[in-house]
């Protein structure tokens, strides 16, 4: 049936056109506004996105056919996005091991885009030998190569003196004597069966030539009992104190018998080392006086019993056992620290 506009107060029929289709496809007109878009999750920081919600109602939107224009980010979304560019890619301004290359006083790095200051980059200090220059790194070295070498032969020589008897020590055997004797000579009385339960004492006197010409002998001067005294309460007693005089009085008990007469070519050499010690220790001690000259020295051992404790039933003598040596003559300038 034929459907005709009979006006515009007509009623209308069926519209079957293609301009009543396009019709029936358009929206209705409150659709044409576009909805707000769904915004991304931004790396900005919650209180930034706090501050936004805060400082007003959103804004309105956009008329139709306008396009809507980004949202402007705050700089502190901006500088975090390329705080982690870089380290996703790295830091230019790093080595591949993680130290930085600025000194360890460089400045703070400033970044204006972000608005605040990051923190500036340190490396370690180098410290100990790697500190130094190469100059005094090669001394250093060479001074540690020297000290090395020196050890290692000392400790040698002490294998050898207290080892058995071997090829080495066969064919150099006074080497080895120079090296240890008097002042490392070792010995394995400690680990005796019956280690040594004796006090000596070493004692000397002297004939002295006074200034007027007249000649005197002195008492007994104890200097063992004077060593004693030094080592008593001191923390950190002198080596010479502990064991100078004794190390020297044992060098001599074992190169001479009990006639004392030396046994083997090192008998003269304890004899020369032992009178050394007692003519330095009586000019320290002034025993001379003024202007008195020591002429000769006689040295003496004074040996005492240990007392046993209580519980045990051992019985020894305590009363000393003395040991006296010939007079030896004192060679001049021997005070000085020569010997003849």
């Amino acid at each position: 049936m034929d459907v005709h506009d009979g006006g515009a107060g007509s009623p209308k029929g069926p519209n079957t056109s293609r301009e009543a289709e396009a019709a029936a496809e358009t929206p209705p007109a409150r659709d044409a506004v576009p909805r707000p878009r769904t915004e991304l999750s931004s790396p900005e920081p919650a209180a930034s996105r706090a501050e936004t919600a805060d400082s007003g109602p959103s804004p309105q939107a956009e008329p139709a056919g306008q396009e809507i224009s980004p949202r402007a980010e705050p700089a502190d979304s901006e500088a975090v996005r390329r705080a982690e560019r870089a380290d996703l890619v790295g830091d230019p301004g790093s080595d591949p091991a993680g130290d930085s290359v600025d000194g360890p006083g460089s400045d703070p790095v400033a970044d204006p885009a972000a608005g605040h200051v990051s923190e500036p980059r340190r490396t370690g200090a180098r410290t100990g030998v790697a500190a130094l220059s190469p100059r005094y790194q090669v001394g250093a070295a060479l001074a540690l190569a020297v000290v090395a070498v020196t050890v290692c032969m000392h400790v040698g020589m002490v294998f050898l003196h207290i080892a058995p008897s071997n090829t080495v020590t066969k064919a150099h055997g006074k080497a080895i004597d120079d090296w240890i004797y008097p002042e490392f000579e070792q010995n394995w009385k400690l680990f005796a069966p019956n280690p040594l339960q004796q006090n000596i004492a070493v004692q000397v006197r002297a004939q002295v030539r006074s200034a007027d010409g007249g000649s005197r002998t002195t008492g007994w001067y104890d200097l063992s009992a004077q060593d004693g005294r030094a080592i008593d309460g001191n923390l950190v007693p002198s080596h010479t104190q502990q064991n100078e005089l004794r190390r020297a009085w044992d060098f001599f008990t074992a190169t001479h018998d009990n006639g004392n007469r030396p046994v083997g070519l090192r008998g003269a050499l304890s004899e020369t080392y032992l009178r050394r010690i007692v003519v330095l220790r009586l000019d320290r001690g002034g025993a001379a006086g003024d202007g008195g000259v020591v002429e000769r020295v006689q040295v003496r051992s004074q040996t005492t019993n240990v007392t046993p404790p209580k519980w045990s039933t051992e019985k020894v003598s305590t009363s000393p056992v003395y040991r006296e040596l010939s007079w030896w003559s004192v060679p001049d300038g021997e005070t000085e620290g020569g010997t003849r």
